[in-house]
Protein backbone atom coordinates (compact mmCIF):
# COMPACT_ATOMS: atom_id res chain seq x y z
CA UNK A 1 0.00 0.00 0.00
CA UNK A 2 1.19 3.50 -0.86
CA UNK A 3 2.65 5.20 2.25
CA UNK A 4 0.90 8.45 1.36
CA UNK A 5 -2.53 6.80 1.31
CA UNK A 6 -1.78 4.99 4.57
CA UNK A 7 -0.69 8.22 6.27
CA UNK A 8 -3.75 10.06 4.97
CA UNK A 9 -6.02 7.33 6.33
CA UNK A 10 -4.33 7.55 9.72
CA UNK A 11 -4.86 11.31 9.78
CA UNK A 12 -8.52 10.98 8.79
CA UNK A 13 -9.03 8.24 11.38
CA UNK A 14 -7.38 10.37 14.08
CA UNK A 15 -9.57 13.35 13.13
CA UNK A 16 -12.70 11.20 13.23
CA UNK A 17 -11.79 9.74 16.61
CA UNK A 18 -10.95 13.18 17.95
CA UNK A 19 -14.23 14.70 16.78
CA UNK A 20 -16.17 11.73 18.19
CA UNK A 21 -14.42 12.07 21.52
CA UNK A 22 -15.02 15.83 21.57
CA UNK A 23 -18.72 15.30 20.85
CA UNK A 24 -18.93 12.77 23.67
CA UNK A 25 -17.21 15.15 26.10
CA UNK A 26 -19.54 18.02 25.12
CA UNK A 27 -22.60 15.79 25.49
CA UNK A 28 -21.47 14.52 28.89
CA UNK A 29 -20.65 18.06 30.02
CA UNK A 30 -24.12 19.30 29.06
CA UNK A 31 -25.78 16.30 30.73
CA UNK A 32 -23.68 16.74 33.88
CA UNK A 33 -24.56 20.44 34.03
CA UNK A 34 -28.28 19.71 33.65
CA UNK A 35 -28.27 16.96 36.27
CA UNK A 36 -26.16 19.02 38.69
CA UNK A 37 -28.53 21.98 38.41
CA UNK A 38 -31.57 19.75 38.74
CA UNK A 39 -30.39 17.86 41.80
CA UNK A 40 -28.76 20.90 43.43
CA UNK A 41 -32.04 22.81 43.34
CA UNK A 42 -34.40 19.85 43.57
CA UNK A 43 -33.01 17.72 46.37
CA UNK A 44 -33.12 20.70 48.72
CA UNK A 45 -36.92 20.69 48.45
CA UNK A 46 -37.17 17.13 49.77
CA UNK A 47 -38.66 16.99 53.24
CA UNK A 48 -41.41 15.25 55.16
CA UNK A 49 -43.91 17.92 54.08
CA UNK A 50 -42.87 17.46 50.45
CA UNK A 51 -44.10 13.85 50.51
CA UNK A 52 -46.95 14.17 53.03
CA UNK A 53 -48.71 17.47 52.24
CA UNK A 54 -50.74 18.49 49.20
CA UNK A 55 -49.94 21.38 46.89
CA UNK A 56 -50.32 24.80 48.57
CA UNK A 57 -52.78 27.51 47.55
CA UNK A 58 -51.44 30.57 45.69
CA UNK A 59 -49.53 32.92 47.96
CA UNK A 60 -49.29 30.48 50.89
CA UNK A 61 -46.15 28.96 52.36
CA UNK A 62 -45.30 25.32 52.93
CA UNK A 63 -47.13 22.48 51.30
CA UNK A 64 -45.86 19.56 49.28
CA UNK A 65 -46.62 17.30 46.34
CA UNK A 66 -48.33 14.36 48.04
CA UNK A 67 -51.48 14.65 45.91
CA UNK A 68 -49.44 14.91 42.71
CA UNK A 69 -47.22 11.96 43.65
CA UNK A 70 -50.21 9.75 44.47
CA UNK A 71 -52.04 10.85 41.33
CA UNK A 72 -49.06 10.05 39.11
CA UNK A 73 -48.52 6.68 40.79
CA UNK A 74 -52.19 5.76 40.34
CA UNK A 75 -52.36 6.74 36.67
CA UNK A 76 -48.99 5.22 35.76
CA UNK A 77 -49.77 2.08 37.77
CA UNK A 78 -53.16 1.54 36.12
CA UNK A 79 -51.61 2.27 32.72
CA UNK A 80 -48.88 -0.31 33.33
CA UNK A 81 -51.36 -2.96 34.50
CA UNK A 82 -53.52 -2.49 31.39
CA UNK A 83 -50.83 -1.78 28.78
CA UNK A 84 -48.44 -4.60 29.72
CA UNK A 85 -50.62 -7.62 28.80
CA UNK A 86 -51.98 -5.84 25.71
CA UNK A 87 -48.51 -4.92 24.49
CA UNK A 88 -46.95 -8.32 25.22
CA UNK A 89 -49.78 -10.30 23.62
CA UNK A 90 -49.75 -8.03 20.56
CA UNK A 91 -45.98 -8.45 20.28
CA UNK A 92 -46.35 -12.24 20.52
CA UNK A 93 -48.93 -12.18 17.74
CA UNK A 94 -46.73 -10.09 15.46
CA UNK A 95 -43.64 -12.24 16.06
CA UNK A 96 -45.19 -15.71 16.21
CA UNK A 97 -48.47 -15.69 14.29
CA UNK A 98 -48.73 -12.61 12.07
CA UNK A 99 -45.29 -12.29 10.54
CA UNK A 100 -46.54 -12.53 6.98
CA UNK A 101 -50.23 -11.76 7.38
CA UNK A 102 -51.86 -8.58 6.10
CA UNK A 103 -53.40 -7.88 9.51
CA UNK A 104 -49.98 -8.21 11.13
CA UNK A 105 -48.46 -5.78 8.62
CA UNK A 106 -51.23 -3.24 9.27
CA UNK A 107 -50.81 -3.63 13.03
CA UNK A 108 -47.07 -3.16 12.75
CA UNK A 109 -47.57 -0.06 10.58
CA UNK A 110 -50.04 1.50 13.03
CA UNK A 111 -47.72 0.71 15.94
CA UNK A 112 -44.84 2.49 14.21
CA UNK A 113 -47.04 5.53 13.58
CA UNK A 114 -48.09 5.66 17.24
CA UNK A 115 -44.46 5.40 18.31
CA UNK A 116 -43.57 8.50 16.34
CA UNK A 117 -46.75 10.47 17.04
CA UNK A 118 -46.29 13.55 19.26
CA UNK A 119 -47.73 13.00 22.72
CA UNK A 120 -49.79 16.18 22.46
CA UNK A 121 -51.63 14.70 19.47
CA UNK A 122 -52.49 11.64 21.53
CA UNK A 123 -53.66 13.91 24.32
CA UNK A 124 -55.94 15.84 21.96
CA UNK A 125 -57.35 12.59 20.58
CA UNK A 126 -58.19 11.27 24.05
CA UNK A 127 -59.62 14.67 24.96
CA UNK A 128 -62.01 14.48 22.02
CA UNK A 129 -62.97 10.87 22.74
CA UNK A 130 -62.92 10.52 26.53
CA UNK A 131 -63.17 14.07 27.92
CA UNK A 132 -65.34 16.15 25.61
CA UNK A 133 -67.95 13.39 25.38
CA UNK A 134 -68.42 13.15 29.17
CA UNK A 135 -67.70 16.88 29.67
CA UNK A 136 -65.17 16.56 32.50
CA UNK A 137 -61.51 15.67 33.01
CA UNK A 138 -60.56 12.49 34.85
CA UNK A 139 -57.70 10.25 35.88
CA UNK A 140 -59.12 7.50 33.67
CA UNK A 141 -58.71 9.73 30.62
CA UNK A 142 -55.12 10.39 31.68
CA UNK A 143 -54.45 6.66 31.97
CA UNK A 144 -55.92 6.07 28.51
CA UNK A 145 -53.63 8.71 27.02
CA UNK A 146 -50.57 7.27 28.76
CA UNK A 147 -51.61 3.77 27.67
CA UNK A 148 -51.66 4.83 24.02
CA UNK A 149 -48.05 5.93 24.47
CA UNK A 150 -46.89 2.87 26.42
CA UNK A 151 -48.52 0.08 24.38
CA UNK A 152 -46.55 0.67 21.12
CA UNK A 153 -43.26 0.68 23.04
CA UNK A 154 -44.07 -2.66 24.67
CA UNK A 155 -45.36 -4.15 21.41
CA UNK A 156 -42.23 -3.33 19.41
CA UNK A 157 -39.86 -4.36 22.20
CA UNK A 158 -41.64 -7.70 22.65
CA UNK A 159 -41.69 -8.39 18.92
CA UNK A 160 -38.01 -7.51 18.47
CA UNK A 161 -36.98 -9.69 21.41
CA UNK A 162 -39.01 -12.66 20.19
CA UNK A 163 -37.46 -12.32 16.73
CA UNK A 164 -34.06 -12.92 18.36
CA UNK A 165 -35.11 -16.39 19.54
CA UNK A 166 -33.54 -19.01 17.21
CA UNK A 167 -35.94 -21.07 15.13
CA UNK A 168 -34.34 -24.29 16.36
CA UNK A 169 -35.78 -23.65 19.82
CA UNK A 170 -39.32 -23.47 18.40
CA UNK A 171 -38.73 -26.55 16.24
CA UNK A 172 -37.54 -28.55 19.24
CA UNK A 173 -40.71 -27.62 21.15
CA UNK A 174 -42.90 -28.50 18.16
CA UNK A 175 -41.11 -31.86 17.85
CA UNK A 176 -42.18 -32.67 21.42
CA UNK A 177 -45.80 -32.13 20.43
CA UNK A 178 -46.36 -28.74 22.05
CA UNK A 179 -49.08 -26.59 20.40
CA UNK A 180 -48.09 -23.25 18.92
CA UNK A 181 -49.67 -21.15 21.68
CA UNK A 182 -47.84 -23.20 24.31
CA UNK A 183 -44.55 -22.74 22.51
CA UNK A 184 -45.11 -18.98 22.28
CA UNK A 185 -45.95 -18.52 25.96
CA UNK A 186 -43.80 -21.16 27.66
CA UNK A 187 -40.74 -21.38 25.42
CA UNK A 188 -40.02 -18.30 23.31
CA UNK A 189 -41.47 -15.72 25.71
CA UNK A 190 -39.68 -17.31 28.66
CA UNK A 191 -36.41 -17.25 26.74
CA UNK A 192 -36.56 -13.45 26.35
CA UNK A 193 -38.49 -12.46 29.47
CA UNK A 194 -35.63 -10.24 30.62
CA UNK A 195 -35.80 -8.20 27.42
CA UNK A 196 -39.59 -8.00 27.56
CA UNK A 197 -39.47 -6.76 31.17
CA UNK A 198 -36.89 -4.22 30.04
CA UNK A 199 -39.33 -2.95 27.41
CA UNK A 200 -42.08 -2.58 30.00
CA UNK A 201 -39.78 -0.66 32.33
CA UNK A 202 -38.66 1.65 29.53
CA UNK A 203 -42.29 2.29 28.60
CA UNK A 204 -43.01 3.26 32.21
CA UNK A 205 -39.95 5.53 32.23
CA UNK A 206 -41.27 7.27 29.14
CA UNK A 207 -44.82 7.91 30.32
CA UNK A 208 -43.99 8.95 33.88
CA UNK A 209 -42.79 12.37 32.72
CA UNK A 210 -45.35 13.06 29.99
CA UNK A 211 -47.05 16.42 30.46
CA UNK A 212 -48.95 17.29 27.28
CA UNK A 213 -51.38 14.31 27.30
CA UNK A 214 -52.30 14.93 30.95
CA UNK A 215 -52.99 18.62 30.36
CA UNK A 216 -55.86 17.59 28.07
CA UNK A 217 -57.11 14.61 30.07
CA UNK A 218 -56.43 14.50 33.83
CA UNK A 219 -55.79 18.27 34.06
CA UNK A 220 -54.92 18.92 37.72
CA UNK A 221 -56.35 19.09 41.23
CA UNK A 222 -55.09 21.23 44.11
CA UNK A 223 -56.54 18.81 46.65
CA UNK A 224 -55.84 15.18 47.42
CA UNK A 225 -58.04 12.94 45.27
CA UNK A 226 -58.02 9.16 44.84
CA UNK A 227 -61.14 9.08 42.63
CA UNK A 228 -60.04 8.30 39.08
CA UNK A 229 -63.31 9.65 37.68
CA UNK A 230 -62.40 13.22 38.71
CA UNK A 231 -59.58 15.61 37.74
CA UNK A 232 -56.39 14.36 39.34
CA UNK A 233 -53.14 16.02 40.31
CA UNK A 234 -49.98 14.64 38.74
CA UNK A 235 -46.31 15.51 38.89
CA UNK A 236 -45.70 16.63 35.27
CA UNK A 237 -48.58 19.11 35.19
CA UNK A 238 -47.84 20.43 38.69
CA UNK A 239 -44.20 20.97 37.71
CA UNK A 240 -45.32 22.76 34.54
CA UNK A 241 -47.67 25.07 36.45
CA UNK A 242 -45.41 25.72 39.44
CA UNK A 243 -42.30 26.40 37.37
CA UNK A 244 -44.02 29.34 35.65
CA UNK A 245 -45.55 30.75 38.84
CA UNK A 246 -44.30 33.94 40.58
CA UNK A 247 -44.24 32.21 43.98
CA UNK A 248 -40.83 31.10 45.21
CA UNK A 249 -42.11 28.15 47.24
CA UNK A 250 -44.01 26.87 44.18
CA UNK A 251 -40.83 27.08 42.13
CA UNK A 252 -38.95 25.13 44.82
CA UNK A 253 -41.63 22.44 44.74
CA UNK A 254 -41.35 22.33 40.95
CA UNK A 255 -37.59 21.70 41.23
CA UNK A 256 -38.26 19.00 43.80
CA UNK A 257 -40.85 17.31 41.59
CA UNK A 258 -38.50 17.40 38.61
CA UNK A 259 -35.71 15.87 40.68
CA UNK A 260 -38.07 13.15 41.92
CA UNK A 261 -39.10 12.21 38.38
CA UNK A 262 -35.45 12.20 37.29
CA UNK A 263 -34.53 9.87 40.15
CA UNK A 264 -37.42 7.52 39.35
CA UNK A 265 -36.53 7.40 35.64
CA UNK A 266 -32.86 6.87 36.51
CA UNK A 267 -33.76 3.99 38.83
CA UNK A 268 -36.00 2.40 36.19
CA UNK A 269 -33.32 2.65 33.50
CA UNK A 270 -30.68 1.17 35.81
CA UNK A 271 -33.03 -1.70 36.68
CA UNK A 272 -33.69 -2.28 32.98
CA UNK A 273 -29.97 -2.34 32.19
CA UNK A 274 -29.25 -4.77 35.01
CA UNK A 275 -32.05 -7.12 33.97
CA UNK A 276 -30.97 -7.04 30.34
CA UNK A 277 -27.30 -7.57 31.19
CA UNK A 278 -28.09 -10.54 33.43
CA UNK A 279 -30.17 -12.11 30.68
CA UNK A 280 -27.34 -11.78 28.16
CA UNK A 281 -24.82 -13.31 30.55
CA UNK A 282 -27.14 -16.25 31.19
Amino acid sequence: MDKGIYSRRKVVNAMGMGLSGLSMVLGLAALTWILWTLFYKGLGAFSADFFLKSTPAPGTEGGGLANAIVGSLMMVGITTIIATPIGILAGIYLAEFGKRSRFGAITRFVTDIMLSAPSIVIGLFVYAVAVATVKHFSGWAGSIALGLIAVPVIVRTTENMLNLVPGSLREAAFALGAPRWKVSLSVTLRAVRGGVITGVLLAVARIIGETAPLLFTALNNQFFNADMSKPMANLPVVIYNFAMSPYENWQDLAWGGAALIALIVLAINIAARVLFREKVQA
